[in-house]
């Protein structure tokens, strides 16, 4: 990268909100443009995530792009290798290659009111962009809470996100501190090799089959020949999901038939009663995530397996002390607590007019319009924003849909012309925050008895999105102007006229004459 390069379109991230957002600029028919990674490779949260079980929860078909269609998952629900590799083949199959910029972490991005422009300080250099869209992502940083004396652990420790492939987990004593999805893949994948797994566990979750299976070659060799046939697949998927949203976000009454199935699927797994008990959720099922698995359930159940109804307190040496006094001796901790999502680290760095941080801005809680813009931060935008997170679908339809708002962004400003700038009204972002909360009120993730990551530190849903997706694509088709403040940088001053004054001149001319 050369110093103080200027491009007309920075992309943070090479997950794929990033990767979708540099294909998007390139069918726009922008070129000029760069995605900051700050890794060696693409993927985002798929690269990072690579423990042991890891999986997608979605259906294969429905959690690829619509452009660009993979008849060839193996599985009805893919693991990590197969997203990544996926992505990879995105990346080179769009002809994006030339636009990375790895091993790039964004430490500071300014906004130069003067020029127009941000200012971005990365840890391989300093460029510019007129437009930044930031594509890190809520799952990309990993939270491991502060427990007492954890300096003190002799062990391994590790987050699921940053796993150590390095350690060998066979024949130890393995503490695993969190019960979320990932929780929920890493215990079955592990427990026939470990000598002793201990589950620390808050709060139970409501845990679903997964109904996973190879797909055939018949039907990849049918995908293949017949596109069709994939895209009916994926409409049928997300249908399917469609119609559940509204039991989620206006009925959760009608969430109780799901319930049921949930809790035959625990009553099948777990024979034990006191064990059951522990198992056993007391809030309505979808206020947290809901867990797909057939194997979570039976590998708990397994002699060697110990599932502490407690969070983790403190840690002595090697003992590990739950908030109820139950005591375990272990090797190794392995963190599945989830991550940073309503305190975003990337807000930190992103420096708006006034000097003013997002990381302030959003303090009293996160903000913006259509889940893209934020008042004070002109020209830059998010994907995967507040508001815009699914309880029950595919994440790629809402990406796909805040495509649509960046390429109509980028369109608006070329009309607008090179001196130009965007910034979301304070009225306008309050306007659809204040939508957004009324709608909240009436959902599972308010009225269900539970706390969970959607909420911040105020208890207030940032992170959902209260409607379907189809909703969504439509708030989001196109820029709506009186919705933002337009501003224009000085213009460049014109250079004085050097030799003989223009009146000097004029007068010698008519002399002349």
């Amino acid at each position: 990268m050369t110093e103080h390069e200027h491009v007309r379109v920075a992309v943070i991230g090479s997950g794929f909100g990033g990767l979708g957002a540099a294909v998007r600029l390139r069918r726009e028919g922008v070129t000029d443009f760069v995605v900051l990674e700050r890794a060696g490779s693409v993927g985002g949260t798929w690269r990072d995530n690579s423990y042991p079980g890891c999986a997608c929860d979605v259906p294969s078909h429905l959690y690829s792009f619509s452009f660009a269609p993979n008849p060839d998952w193996p599985r009805s629900f893919s693991g990590q290798e197969h997203i990544r590799a996926y992505l990879e083949h995105v990346t080179d199959v769009f002809g994006l290659r030339p636009h990375l910029r790895l091993n790039s972490e964004v430490k500071v991005m300014t906004w130069d009111g003067e020029r127009l422009r941000w200012v971005i300080e990365t840890s391989s250099g300093t460029l510019s962009a007129d437009i930044v869209v930031s594509a890190t992502g809520p799952l990309s940083d990993p939270k491991v809470p502060d427990i007492p004396g954890i300096d003190t652990f002799p062990g391994k420790v590790f987050h699921s996100a940053r796993w150590d492939h390095d350690y060998d987990l066979r024949g130890k004593r393995v503490a695993m501190i969190g019960t979320g999805a990932s929780a929920a893949q890493i215990v079955p994948a592990i427990q026939p090799d470990v000598a002793k797994l201990t589950l620390f566990q808050r709060t139970p979750p409501w845990v679903m089959p997964r109904v996973d299976r190879a797909i055939s070659g018949a039907e990849r060799l049918l995908h293949r020949t017949l596109p069709v046939t994939a895209q009916l697949r994926r409409a049928l998927l997300w249908g399917i999901r469609e119609l559940q949203v509204q039991a989620f976000t206006k009925r959760p009454r009608e969430l109780r038939l799901v319930e049921q199935v949930a809790r035959r699927n625990l009553f099948r797994a777990i024979k034990d009663p006191e064990l059951r008990a522990r198992l056993t959720p007391d809030y309505r099922i979808g206020c947290k995530r809901i867990l797909l698995s057939s194997t979570y359930y039976p590998a708990l159940a397994q002699p060697n397996v110990d599932v502490v109804a407690s969070g983790l307190g403190e840690i002595r040496g090697s003992t590990l002390v739950a908030d109820d006094g139950s005591e375990a001796e272990v090797d190794a901790i392995v963190f599945g607590t989830g991550f940073h999502v309503t305190d975003m680290p990337i807000a930190d760095r992103v420096v708006g007019v006034g000097g003013r941080t997002l990381a302030e801005a959003w303090a009293p809680g996160m903000k913006s319009l259509r889940g893209a813009t934020a008042a004070g931060f002109p020209n830059w935008m998010t994907i995967i924003g507040p508001n815009t997170g699914l309880g029950n679908s595919s994440m790629i339809l809402m990406i796909e849909s805040q495509l649509n708002y960046m390429a109509d962004y980028v369109r608006q400003l070329d009309v607008l012309g090179d001196r130009a700038a965007l910034d979301a009204r304070p009225a306008a972002v309050d306007a659809w925050n204040h939508r957004v909360q009324e709608r909240m009120k009436r959902t599972v993730w308010s009225t269900g008895g539970c706390t969970s990551w959607y909420l911040d530190q105020n208890g207030v849903n940032t992170t959902v999105w209260p409607g379907t997706t189809t909703e969504f694509r439509g708030a989001t088709r196109r820029v709506d102007l009186a919705e933002y403040d337009l501003l224009r940088a000085p213009a460049p001053a014109q250079p004085v006229p050097s030799g003989p004054s223009v009146r000097g001149t004029k007068k010698k001319a008519e002399a002349g004459a």
